[in-house]
């Protein structure tokens, strides 16, 4: 179960309050977008107006990005290319123990909602945390750059040790490997075995979409 900080930190995520007690590329670029757009609490829902405040806060991360020297100039090549999912292209990292993924938030309805996600991952899935490295452009496409320890698998993923575990920490299997806590508020899809890898019988979590729904 998860501390009363984790839970608080949890909640100012939730609740979309500016968090000071972090520095993180990841956190201060989440707080940029804070500050002039409320978090979406509703998935799924209004889709033509959540398309044009996700291209407003591009245009304005491309101006913060730009002030705050984030342009990565010199991104992962294709020799280091590994394997392309539904919202990221995944390279080798250059240390050899950790993943880059080129992620252009196309599965969440705003960058906010995406940089939600991220924190609300790091938070959860400490092991497998992802670092904010900075920002390309690929095909005039913005995409963030994240590194995440590498896990390499050594067994199956049982997808009913996935259940037991999200279902200890409140998480409810609602449809084939989509899950909510309703005590949190927050709904967590799509974890299969590709998502979730076992090591040494131990669970890690490497592909989390998180989504803030909060129910009146």
């Amino acid at each position: 179960m998860y501390s009363n900080d984790t839970r608080q930190r949890l909640e100012n995520i939730i609740k979309g309050i500016i968090i000071k007690e972090q520095s993180d590329t990841c956190t201060t670029t989440r707080n940029f977008l804070c500050s002039g757009f409320s978090t979406n609490t509703e998935v799924k829902k209004d889709f033509e107006k959540q398309a044009q405040i996700k291209k407003e806060q591009g245009e304005l991360l491309r101006q913060f990005i730009t002030e705050n020297s984030l342009w990565l100039s010199n991104p992962p090549g294709e020799k280091e290319f590994l394997t392309e999912g539904g919202e990221a292209r995944i390279y080798f990292g250059n240390d050899k123990k950790s993943v880059v993924k080129l992620n252009d938030a196309v599965y969440y309805s705003t960058w906010l909602d995406f940089f939600n996600s991220v924190l609300i991952h790091n938070l959860l899935f400490e092991r497998t945390a992802y670092e904010l490295l900075g920002f390309t452009e690929r095909d005039s496409r913005l995409m963030a750059i994240l590194r995440q320890p590498f896990i390499i698998a050594d067994g199956t993923t049982d997808l009913q040790d996935v259940k037991t575990l999200l279902n200890y920490n409140g998480f409810e299997n609602t449809r084939r490997n989509d899950y909510y806590n309703k005590e949190l508020g927050i709904i967590l899809e799509d974890m299969h075995d590709e998502n979730v890898i076992v090591n040494s019988n131990t669970l890690f979590f490497i592909d989390t979409v998180f989504y803030i729904h909060l129910t009146k």
